[in-house]
């Protein structure tokens, strides 16, 4: 809570002590003499007191608060209690702690201690209690009849759209262009010209910020140019920027350099901080070492801040494993549950590199399937401008909906995949891409759609020998799928087999959703797989057998 980019001025957490998880007692469920002891590791004051005396409770209450007010730091109460009756209606907590449980059914509640206490010291009478309490209890029943009579009618289904979401289904509305001028484009590179005055900047970066401001005129954008361009225009439309993750500033795979370090004093600077006087606030953050913790606080920053375009990085895509619950519990389903939006942005490196098994996959396969009622955005964009202008619609698109991408890792600096600068200019996001390598249509024969670096793996081998009959089409969105967009892409090849091609394994990647629904939509035309195999791993952890499974891969899918 003191760490720079999580600090909110304090927070005060209490904790209701009933000192029995379900059924495990604190000898079972911790070495710590308190539960709070881990409060300790940030110095944050601990208030031990009684739910006995609840004016004792009010007073540390107090205490915590002013000293939150004061010194704008965490402090934590622990109330201890105990619970009197089961976890829930079934539950007998005297079976599992008959000892503890015989001194909680001997002894008097809290309400009559304190019924007690007030009326031993004169402050109240019996019969303004009873008053009070009767009055209390008719309101009891009263919502327990209006909840009985509402359980009691009948429920009414609400009509669901028969089959998965889809770009058809789908209807936001994106309230500004995503395609920037020129001089946006720039105004970004010379800011990377403009370092302060006594600047040292490292002697490995100098080349690195002269290529930006050459990229931002000549083109040949990369990844991590992109998207700054897409960061930086965004607060200099009056949109603030967040963004947290693990090793983010730098990037993890040393891409993209958003602050710089003095080489003899550590001073820094942000290019993306000094674009123009009334631009709005950037800020990226090396986050602390728990997807959870940050993920979730991401998570909250974009519910409550709405005009904020907010954004969190898993070092490898896999690494989200870590904030499942995040995932399952709010991500996915805050809008379905409570009708709470966000826009929050998970980027999730991922790519078969040879890397092994913990740093191929972000497992496309779990987020897809937890896709429904058009609840996210799930995209794989295959080049730096792709992602610039989906980073950019998902800022300005309404209702406010949370996107997952797919980002890459050696593709990052492909100079098959980089941009022009017209790129950026010109267009807007394309959830599906047609094949660009001057076709007859007519004389194709299969067509491979894919997703994601293995479009780049496939043109490669295309190129290389020399198939012209061999379409390779794009799917840079996965969800909601572009059903209406895949069909009028194949409809131009008439003579064309239709063949879904992945890195991943086949139970594993787009092709466990892709395969299970896409037919509903191609009148029940069921595309041909290209995978490795079935796999327990995501990946192997031999480079050498990977680049064998990959080879064997490309091979397959042009195989006639």
């Amino acid at each position: 809570s003191q760490l720079r980019g999580y600090k909110v001025g304090g927070t005060i957490n209490i904790v209701i002590n009933n000192q029995v998880g379900f059924t495990t007692p604190p000898g079972e469920s911790r070495s710590t003499v308190y539960s709070t002891d881990v409060a300790k590791a940030i110095q944050a004051p601990i208030f031990h007191v009684n739910g006995d005396d609840p004016e004792a409770v009010v007073r540390v209450a107090q205490m915590a608060f002013a000293f939150r007010q004061e010194f704008k730091k965490d402090v934590v109460i622990d109330i201890i209690c105990y619970r009197r009756r089961g976890h829930n209606e079934g539950d007998d907590p005297s079976m599992t702690q008959p000892l503890m449980y015989n001194l909680i059914e001997a002894k008097r509640s809290v309400r009559t201690l304190y019924l007690e206490s007030l009326v031993g010291r004169g402050d109240i009478t019996r019969e303004e209690y009873e008053a009070a309490n009767a009055a209390f209890q008719a309101r009891l029943e009263g919502a327990f009849v209006e909840v009985h009579e509402a359980m009691s009618q009948p429920v009414s289904l609400v009509p669901r759209p028969v089959g998965i979401g889809t770009t058809a289904s789908d209807h936001p509305v994106v309230a500004h262009e995503t395609a920037i001028s020129r001089q946006v484009v720039e105004l970004i590179g010379d800011a990377h010209d403009n370092q302060p005055p006594g600047f040292h900047v490292h002697p490995k970066l100098q080349q690195l910020l002269t290529k930006r401001v050459e990229m931002s005129r000549q083109g040949g954008i990369d990844w991590g140019f992109g998207e700054l361009m897409a960061l930086g225009s965004l607060v200099l439309e009056g949109k603030p920027v967040r963004m947290a993750g693990q090793d983010s500033r730098r990037g993890t795979f040393v891409q993209r350099h958003a602050v710089f370090h003095d080489r003899e004093n550590g001073q820094e600077w942000m290019p993306l901080r000094n674009l123009s006087q009334d631009q709005a606030k950037f800020y990226i953050y090396d986050s602390l070492l728990s997807e959870y913790a940050a993920m979730g606080f991401e998570y909250g920053y974009s519910v409550e801040n709405e005009n904020a375009l907010v954004l969190w990085e898993a070092q490898f895509g896999d690494f989200a494993n870590g904030a499942q619950t995040i995932i399952d519990e709010f991500i996915s389903s805050a809008e379905q549950k409570w009708g709470q939006h966000s826009g929050v942005v998970l980027l999730l490196p991922h790519g078969y590199e040879g890397q092994g098994p913990d740093h191929s996959s972000a497992r496309i396969e779990r987020y897809l399937q937890l896709c429904a009622e058009n609840n996210m955005t799930v995209a794989q964009p295959s080049t730096p401008a792709s992602h610039f202008h989906l980073l950019r619609r998902q800022a300005y698109s309404t209702p406010r909906r949370p996107l997952i991408v797919f980002t890459p890792k050696s593709m990052l600096r492909l100079k098959a995949a980089s941009s022009s600068v017209e790129d950026f200019t010109n267009g807007t996001f394309r959830p599906v891409i047609d094949d660009e390598q001057g076709l007859d249509k007519n004389a194709v024969t299969r067509v491979l759609f894919c997703s994601g670096k293995v479009y780049w793996d496939l043109l490669a081998e295309a190129q290389k020998t020399g198939d012209k009959t061999t379409a390779i089409v794009r799917v840079e969105q996965l969800y909601p799928t572009p059903v209406d967009e895949i069909k009028a892409t194949y409809a131009q090849y008439p003579n064309a087999e239709l063949y879904w091609v992945q890195d991943e394994p086949a139970n594993q990647g787009p092709w466990t959703y892709i395969g299970l629904f896409l037919p509903r939509y191609m009148n029940g035309q069921v595309a041909k797989l290209v995978s490795r195999p079935a796999s327990a791993s995501p990946a192997t952890g031999s480079a050498k057998r990977h680049a064998a499974e990959q080879a064997d891969l490309v091979a397959r899918a042009f195989a006639r």
